[in-house]
């Protein structure tokens, strides 16, 4: 999270809103006194624990919609029949 300010935030917004479009908070200072805090937007689809991730800027709103299409068109990795029973004991613990 990026503090900043009154008057650096006064002479510099477009630079400090870009932060925020990037999905980064600004804490307001007045003389060193946090007063506001600018969070991005989150979009209407994200859950709580998202909209609380991109508050804490571990992590960004997706910038456009998946291509779900395009992703399942992508080649697949061949895995053998082995690997993938015990990928599936390594996940239930039972290695």
């Amino acid at each position: 999270m990026r503090s900043v300010n009154i008057g650096t935030l006064k002479n510099q917004l477009s630079s400090y809103l870009r932060y925020v479009r990037n999905g980064e908070e600004v804490l307001v200072q007045d003389r060193k006194k946090p007063i506001a805090r600018i969070v991005p937007i989150v979009p209407d689809a994200a859950t709580d624990e998202e909209a609380r991730l991109i508050a804490a800027g571990i992590m960004t709103p997706a910038r456009e919609e998946m291509d779900w299409e395009a992703f399942w068109a992508l080649p697949h990795p061949a895995v053998s029949d082995e690997a993938g029973r015990e990928a599936i004991r390594w996940a239930k613990g039972d290695r």
